[in-house]
Protein backbone atom coordinates (compact mmCIF):
# COMPACT_ATOMS: atom_id res chain seq x y z
CA UNK A 1 0.00 0.00 0.00
CA UNK A 2 1.33 3.45 -0.90
CA UNK A 3 0.63 6.94 0.40
CA UNK A 4 0.91 10.08 -1.71
CA UNK A 5 2.77 12.76 0.23
CA UNK A 6 4.16 16.21 -0.44
CA UNK A 7 7.33 17.88 0.81
CA UNK A 8 8.15 21.58 0.50
CA UNK A 9 11.58 23.05 1.18
CA UNK A 10 11.55 26.82 1.55
CA UNK A 11 15.07 28.18 1.67
CA UNK A 12 16.68 31.58 1.43
CA UNK A 13 16.74 31.55 -2.35
CA UNK A 14 14.28 28.97 -3.63
CA UNK A 15 11.12 27.04 -2.79
CA UNK A 16 10.87 23.45 -3.96
CA UNK A 17 8.12 20.87 -4.13
CA UNK A 18 8.21 17.07 -4.20
CA UNK A 19 5.05 15.02 -4.59
CA UNK A 20 5.83 11.33 -4.23
CA UNK A 21 4.24 7.96 -3.69
CA UNK A 22 5.69 6.25 -0.63
CA UNK A 23 5.88 2.51 -0.12
CA UNK A 24 6.26 2.04 3.65
CA UNK A 25 9.20 0.28 5.23
CA UNK A 26 8.62 -3.39 5.76
CA UNK A 27 10.32 -6.74 5.60
CA UNK A 28 11.88 -6.06 2.19
CA UNK A 29 13.28 -2.64 3.04
CA UNK A 30 14.40 -0.95 6.25
CA UNK A 31 13.34 2.47 4.98
CA UNK A 32 10.36 3.75 2.99
CA UNK A 33 10.80 4.01 -0.77
CA UNK A 34 9.92 7.16 -2.71
CA UNK A 35 8.62 7.22 -6.28
CA UNK A 36 8.51 10.72 -7.75
CA UNK A 37 5.21 12.04 -9.01
CA UNK A 38 6.27 15.67 -9.46
CA UNK A 39 9.29 17.85 -8.64
CA UNK A 40 9.48 21.60 -9.10
CA UNK A 41 11.68 24.51 -8.05
CA UNK A 42 11.09 28.26 -8.16
CA UNK A 43 13.41 31.08 -7.20
CA UNK A 44 11.55 33.38 -4.80
CA UNK A 45 14.51 34.96 -2.91
CA UNK A 46 12.69 34.86 0.43
CA UNK A 47 15.89 35.95 2.13
CA UNK A 48 16.10 39.20 0.16
CA UNK A 49 17.86 41.71 2.43
CA UNK A 50 17.33 39.67 5.62
CA UNK A 51 21.01 39.74 6.49
CA UNK A 52 20.95 43.56 6.49
CA UNK A 53 17.46 44.36 7.82
CA UNK A 54 16.58 41.44 10.08
CA UNK A 55 13.12 41.12 8.51
CA UNK A 56 11.46 39.41 5.55
CA UNK A 57 10.59 41.82 2.74
CA UNK A 58 6.81 41.93 2.02
CA UNK A 59 7.48 41.42 -1.70
CA UNK A 60 9.56 38.33 -0.91
CA UNK A 61 6.74 36.90 1.22
CA UNK A 62 4.28 37.55 -1.62
CA UNK A 63 6.55 35.86 -4.19
CA UNK A 64 6.73 32.86 -1.87
CA UNK A 65 2.96 32.86 -1.30
CA UNK A 66 2.27 32.84 -5.05
CA UNK A 67 4.56 29.86 -5.58
CA UNK A 68 3.16 27.98 -2.58
CA UNK A 69 -0.41 28.62 -3.75
CA UNK A 70 0.42 26.94 -7.06
CA UNK A 71 2.13 24.07 -5.25
CA UNK A 72 -0.95 23.51 -3.09
CA UNK A 73 -3.13 23.41 -6.20
CA UNK A 74 -0.86 20.64 -7.53
CA UNK A 75 -1.12 18.75 -4.23
CA UNK A 76 -4.91 18.92 -4.32
CA UNK A 77 -5.00 17.71 -7.92
CA UNK A 78 -2.64 14.83 -7.05
CA UNK A 79 -4.62 13.67 -4.02
CA UNK A 80 -1.90 14.28 -1.42
CA UNK A 81 -2.77 12.96 2.06
CA UNK A 82 0.26 14.17 4.05
CA UNK A 83 2.38 17.31 3.72
CA UNK A 84 5.39 18.76 5.47
CA UNK A 85 6.98 22.13 4.75
CA UNK A 86 10.21 23.27 6.32
CA UNK A 87 11.68 26.76 6.31
CA UNK A 88 15.36 27.30 6.86
CA UNK A 89 17.75 30.13 7.67
CA UNK A 90 15.84 33.03 6.11
CA UNK A 91 13.05 32.68 8.69
CA UNK A 92 15.01 31.67 11.79
CA UNK A 93 15.65 35.20 13.03
CA UNK A 94 13.32 37.42 10.97
CA UNK A 95 11.48 39.91 13.15
CA UNK A 96 8.26 39.57 11.09
CA UNK A 97 8.37 35.82 10.61
CA UNK A 98 4.77 35.42 11.90
CA UNK A 99 3.58 37.11 8.66
CA UNK A 100 5.27 34.27 6.80
CA UNK A 101 3.82 31.53 9.02
CA UNK A 102 0.30 32.92 8.77
CA UNK A 103 0.61 32.80 5.00
CA UNK A 104 1.75 29.17 5.06
CA UNK A 105 -1.11 28.20 7.40
CA UNK A 106 -3.61 29.69 4.98
CA UNK A 107 -2.14 27.88 1.97
CA UNK A 108 -1.17 24.47 3.43
CA UNK A 109 -4.43 24.32 5.39
CA UNK A 110 -6.18 23.76 2.07
CA UNK A 111 -4.46 20.34 1.97
CA UNK A 112 -4.24 19.33 5.63
CA UNK A 113 -6.06 21.46 8.21
CA UNK A 114 -3.62 22.95 10.69
CA UNK A 115 -0.53 22.40 8.57
CA UNK A 116 2.04 25.19 8.44
CA UNK A 117 5.72 25.67 7.74
CA UNK A 118 8.19 24.65 10.42
CA UNK A 119 11.42 26.41 11.24
CA UNK A 120 13.78 23.50 11.73
CA UNK A 121 17.07 23.59 13.57
CA UNK A 122 20.32 23.47 11.69
CA UNK A 123 20.91 20.01 13.14
CA UNK A 124 17.62 18.64 11.80
CA UNK A 125 18.21 20.36 8.47
CA UNK A 126 21.54 18.57 8.23
CA UNK A 127 20.04 15.18 9.10
CA UNK A 128 17.25 15.53 6.56
CA UNK A 129 19.78 16.49 3.88
CA UNK A 130 21.92 13.48 4.68
CA UNK A 131 18.99 11.06 4.55
CA UNK A 132 17.99 12.33 1.12
CA UNK A 133 21.51 12.53 -0.33
CA UNK A 134 22.99 9.10 0.39
CA UNK A 135 19.97 6.88 -0.28
CA UNK A 136 21.28 5.66 -3.66
CA UNK A 137 24.97 5.45 -2.80
CA UNK A 138 26.87 2.30 -1.86
CA UNK A 139 27.56 1.99 1.85
CA UNK A 140 31.06 0.84 0.87
CA UNK A 141 31.83 4.42 -0.21
CA UNK A 142 31.14 5.76 3.29
CA UNK A 143 31.64 7.48 5.58
CA UNK A 144 30.16 10.38 3.62
CA UNK A 145 30.45 14.10 4.18
CA UNK A 146 27.29 15.66 2.76
CA UNK A 147 27.31 19.40 2.12
CA UNK A 148 24.03 21.24 1.55
CA UNK A 149 25.05 24.68 0.29
CA UNK A 150 22.01 26.93 0.52
CA UNK A 151 21.29 30.61 0.23
CA UNK A 152 21.80 31.55 3.87
CA UNK A 153 23.43 28.53 5.49
CA UNK A 154 25.62 25.55 4.66
CA UNK A 155 25.06 22.20 6.38
CA UNK A 156 28.06 19.88 6.81
CA UNK A 157 27.09 16.34 7.81
CA UNK A 158 29.21 13.26 8.45
CA UNK A 159 27.63 9.82 8.48
CA UNK A 160 27.42 6.37 7.00
CA UNK A 161 24.80 3.72 6.29
CA UNK A 162 23.87 3.64 9.98
CA UNK A 163 23.00 7.34 9.99
CA UNK A 164 24.41 10.72 10.95
CA UNK A 165 27.45 10.85 13.22
CA UNK A 166 28.01 14.61 13.36
CA UNK A 167 26.48 17.73 11.83
CA UNK A 168 26.82 21.50 11.85
CA UNK A 169 24.94 24.35 10.17
CA UNK A 170 27.37 27.13 9.21
CA UNK A 171 26.04 30.67 8.87
CA UNK A 172 27.20 31.08 5.27
CA UNK A 173 25.40 30.67 1.93
CA UNK A 174 25.45 31.92 -1.64
CA UNK A 175 23.01 34.80 -1.04
CA UNK A 176 24.64 35.87 2.23
CA UNK A 177 28.18 35.92 0.86
CA UNK A 178 27.10 37.71 -2.32
CA UNK A 179 25.26 40.48 -0.48
CA UNK A 180 28.12 40.92 1.98
CA UNK A 181 31.24 40.56 -0.18
CA UNK A 182 30.70 40.24 -3.95
CA UNK A 183 29.29 43.49 -5.34
CA UNK A 184 31.35 43.90 -8.52
CA UNK A 185 30.41 42.66 -12.00
CA UNK A 186 32.50 40.60 -12.06
CA UNK A 187 33.69 40.79 -8.45
CA UNK A 188 37.15 42.29 -7.99
CA UNK A 189 40.06 40.15 -6.76
CA UNK A 190 39.79 41.98 -3.44
CA UNK A 191 36.09 41.10 -3.17
CA UNK A 192 36.79 37.45 -3.99
CA UNK A 193 39.56 37.37 -1.38
CA UNK A 194 37.16 38.90 1.16
CA UNK A 195 34.55 36.28 0.26
CA UNK A 196 37.03 33.44 0.65
CA UNK A 197 38.07 34.77 4.07
CA UNK A 198 34.43 35.09 5.15
CA UNK A 199 33.64 31.55 3.92
CA UNK A 200 36.76 30.09 5.53
CA UNK A 201 35.95 31.75 8.84
CA UNK A 202 32.37 30.45 8.94
CA UNK A 203 33.24 26.96 7.66
CA UNK A 204 36.06 26.62 10.19
CA UNK A 205 33.34 26.47 12.83
CA UNK A 206 31.80 23.49 11.03
CA UNK A 207 35.13 21.71 10.65
CA UNK A 208 35.78 22.26 14.35
CA UNK A 209 32.64 20.24 15.15
CA UNK A 210 32.38 17.72 12.29
CA UNK A 211 35.42 15.36 11.99
CA UNK A 212 35.50 15.40 8.20
CA UNK A 213 38.91 13.70 8.18
CA UNK A 214 36.99 10.43 8.65
CA UNK A 215 35.09 10.89 5.36
CA UNK A 216 35.86 8.95 2.19
CA UNK A 217 33.28 10.53 -0.15
CA UNK A 218 32.10 14.14 -0.56
CA UNK A 219 28.47 14.54 -1.67
CA UNK A 220 27.17 17.98 -2.66
CA UNK A 221 23.47 18.81 -2.83
CA UNK A 222 21.19 21.79 -3.61
CA UNK A 223 21.15 24.40 -6.35
CA UNK A 224 24.71 25.71 -6.26
CA UNK A 225 26.20 22.22 -6.51
CA UNK A 226 23.82 20.97 -9.19
CA UNK A 227 24.34 24.13 -11.26
CA UNK A 228 28.12 23.80 -11.01
CA UNK A 229 27.83 20.22 -12.27
CA UNK A 230 25.59 21.22 -15.18
CA UNK A 231 28.02 23.96 -16.23
CA UNK A 232 31.02 21.63 -15.84
CA UNK A 233 29.25 19.09 -18.08
CA UNK A 234 28.65 21.88 -20.62
CA UNK A 235 24.97 20.96 -20.89
CA UNK A 236 22.98 23.03 -23.41
CA UNK A 237 20.15 23.20 -20.87
CA UNK A 238 19.60 21.93 -17.36
CA UNK A 239 18.99 18.17 -17.22
CA UNK A 240 18.52 16.71 -13.74
CA UNK A 241 18.99 13.13 -14.92
CA UNK A 242 22.42 13.95 -16.37
CA UNK A 243 23.42 15.97 -13.31
CA UNK A 244 22.36 13.36 -10.73
CA UNK A 245 25.38 11.48 -9.32
CA UNK A 246 27.85 13.35 -11.53
CA UNK A 247 31.44 12.88 -10.34
CA UNK A 248 33.75 15.90 -10.67
CA UNK A 249 37.44 15.75 -9.78
CA UNK A 250 38.59 18.61 -7.58
CA UNK A 251 40.55 20.20 -10.47
CA UNK A 252 37.27 20.18 -12.43
CA UNK A 253 35.48 21.72 -9.45
CA UNK A 254 38.05 24.51 -9.13
CA UNK A 255 38.02 25.18 -12.89
CA UNK A 256 34.25 25.61 -13.11
CA UNK A 257 34.20 27.72 -9.94
CA UNK A 258 36.97 30.03 -11.22
CA UNK A 259 35.13 30.35 -14.52
CA UNK A 260 31.85 31.39 -12.89
CA UNK A 261 33.47 33.75 -10.39
CA UNK A 262 35.25 35.55 -13.22
CA UNK A 263 32.17 35.98 -15.42
CA UNK A 264 29.97 39.02 -15.72
CA UNK A 265 26.26 38.84 -14.93
CA UNK A 266 25.38 38.69 -18.62
CA UNK A 267 27.92 35.94 -19.32
CA UNK A 268 26.50 33.78 -16.53
CA UNK A 269 22.95 34.47 -17.69
CA UNK A 270 23.84 33.23 -21.18
CA UNK A 271 24.85 29.76 -19.92
CA UNK A 272 22.31 27.18 -21.05
CA UNK A 273 21.76 25.36 -17.72
CA UNK A 274 21.76 28.53 -15.58
CA UNK A 275 18.46 29.25 -13.84
CA UNK A 276 17.72 33.01 -14.03
CA UNK A 277 17.29 33.16 -10.27
CA UNK A 278 20.82 31.83 -9.67
CA UNK A 279 22.66 34.23 -11.97
CA UNK A 280 23.31 36.79 -9.23
CA UNK A 281 24.43 34.34 -6.52
CA UNK A 282 26.18 31.45 -8.26
CA UNK A 283 29.54 33.22 -7.99
CA UNK A 284 29.13 33.35 -4.22
CA UNK A 285 28.26 29.67 -4.18
CA UNK A 286 31.37 28.97 -6.25
CA UNK A 287 33.59 30.80 -3.75
CA UNK A 288 32.19 28.70 -0.90
CA UNK A 289 32.60 25.50 -2.94
CA UNK A 290 36.27 26.26 -3.62
CA UNK A 291 36.92 26.74 0.10
CA UNK A 292 35.14 23.44 0.80
CA UNK A 293 37.19 21.65 -1.88
CA UNK A 294 40.47 22.96 -0.48
CA UNK A 295 39.61 22.05 3.11
CA UNK A 296 38.26 18.56 2.33
CA UNK A 297 41.33 17.78 0.22
CA UNK A 298 43.62 18.94 3.03
CA UNK A 299 41.75 17.37 5.92
CA UNK A 300 40.47 14.12 4.37
CA UNK A 301 42.44 13.59 1.16
CA UNK A 302 39.20 13.75 -0.82
CA UNK A 303 39.80 14.15 -4.56
CA UNK A 304 36.29 14.35 -6.05
CA UNK A 305 32.78 15.68 -5.57
CA UNK A 306 29.64 13.60 -6.16
CA UNK A 307 26.65 15.82 -6.99
CA UNK A 308 23.23 14.48 -5.99
CA UNK A 309 19.83 15.77 -7.07
CA UNK A 310 18.36 14.11 -3.98
CA UNK A 311 18.70 16.17 -0.84
CA UNK A 312 16.71 17.70 2.01
CA UNK A 313 13.52 17.61 -0.07
CA UNK A 314 13.70 13.81 -0.20
CA UNK A 315 14.59 13.74 3.48
CA UNK A 316 11.50 15.80 4.32
CA UNK A 317 9.33 13.39 2.33
CA UNK A 318 10.85 10.37 4.06
CA UNK A 319 10.25 11.99 7.45
CA UNK A 320 6.46 11.91 6.96
CA UNK A 321 6.36 8.51 5.27
CA UNK A 322 4.44 5.82 7.16
CA UNK A 323 6.59 3.21 8.88
CA UNK A 324 5.76 -0.21 10.24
Amino acid sequence: MTDRIAAVDCGTNSIRLLIADVAPAGEASATPHLTDVHREMRIVRLGQGVDATGSLHPEAIERTRAALHDYVDLMLDAGVSRVRMVATSATRDASNREDFFAMTRAELGRVVPGAQAEVITGDEEARLSFAGAVGELSSADGPFVVVDLGGGSTEVVLGDSSGVQSAYSADIGCVRITERCLRGDPPTPEEVASGRFFASERLAQAFGVVPVERARTWVGVAGTMTTLAAVALDLPEYDSEKVHLTRLTLPQVRAVCDRLIGMTHDERAALGPMHPGRVDVIGGGAVITEVLADELARRAGIDALIVSEHDILDGIALSVAPRR
